[in-house]
């Protein structure tokens, strides 16, 4: 198994210290619509506040890496419940929603250097309005 798939079979446990064995200490994190966050801390603050507002089950996984194992990519769809208002964003009301994702990683030494992920989120924001 890759660690990529650890790292997502982690999130899907909501299980973040397994998520951040996965991680490189000084990993970067890409946030969809945000600021890069680098380092283990500051990626948990972010699963924190991930908890907090949001419950996800991803699905309909596909992950490829490269011949060197130095690359991969991950597309899947987000199964999610709006739980608490998150700030700048429609007010929470429990609302679901169904969309599709992906996220880039660069790995180094069998962890994950860097996580990118993407997502349309004008299509969030009208699922959950």
């Amino acid at each position: 198994m890759t660690v990529v798939q650890r790292y997502f079979d982690a999130f899907n446990a909501g299980d973040t210290t397994a998520m951040l064995d996965c991680l490189t200490d000084d990993v970067a994190h890409h946030v969809n619509e945000g600021n890069i966050r680098t380092g283990k801390a500051l990626f948990a603050d972010f699963c924190a506040h991930m908890t907090r507002c949001y419950r996800e089950n991803l699905t309909d996984m596909v992950v490829f890496v490269n011949a060197d194992n130095t690359r991969a990519a991950a597309e899947y769809v987000v199964n999610g419940t709006y739980l608490q208002t998150d700030a700048g964003l429609p007010e929470a009301r429990n609302q679901t929603y169904k969309l599709p994702a992906g996220s880039f990683f660069d790995l180094k030494d069998g962890k994950i250097a860097r996580v990118t992920t993407y997502y349309n989120l004008a299509d969030w924001t009208a699922q959950v309005a």
